[in-house]
């Protein structure tokens, strides 16, 4: 079976009744576990921003703290999954501040990681990717926010 197109699906949505839409979205809920943790974001976590980014560094936190630190291979395992947790909360928000902000966290929880990262090539390279990608979302924000997570990303690269 073949997908249809968004504007193809939009325009069908356009003509289901309220009831109708409401029984799709939760067809869709029971259906994928993403799809489910996507709507919970949109209704009830989307309208405080803030406190979605801090309850998001709290897993950052208990992922971290649950890598088993017996050799680089397993850490590295372990980051890759922290950061894909990471990832799909952020494609959940869509917004750059976010972005920015549990990038910046998770960076930071990466370098106080002991053993330190500074020993493995592929670590090293994980960090500086992500430095990367925060610096191309800080370009994104309002020149106040720009500034503000400068000094935090300065801060980050200085305590080397």
């Amino acid at each position: 079976m073949k997908a249809v197109t968004i504007k193809q699906l939009k325009d069908e949505l356009g003509h289901k009744s309220a009831y109708e839409l409401k029984e799709l979205c939760l067809h869709l809920a029971r259906f994928k576990k993403e799809n489910k943790e996507l709507l919970t974001y949109l209704m009830f976590e989307s309208l405080d921003e803030d406190a979605y980014v801090e309850k998001i560094k709290e897993e950052i936190d208990e992922q971290f703290n649950t890598i088993n630190t017996y050799s680089f291979y397993y850490i590295r395992k372990s980051v890759r999954k922290i950061l894909t947790s990471i990832k799909k909360h952020i494609r959940y928000s869509k917004k750059k501040e976010t972005e920015a902000a549990l990038l910046l966290y998770f960076c930071t929880k990466l370098k106080e990681l002991k053993p330190s990262i500074k020993r493995s090539t592929r670590l090293l390279s994980i960090f500086e990717t992500q430095v990367r990608m925060i610096q191309k979302a800080i370009a994104k924000l309002h020149e106040d926010l720009q500034y503000d997570f400068e000094l935090e990303l300065t801060k980050l690269l200085d305590d080397e």
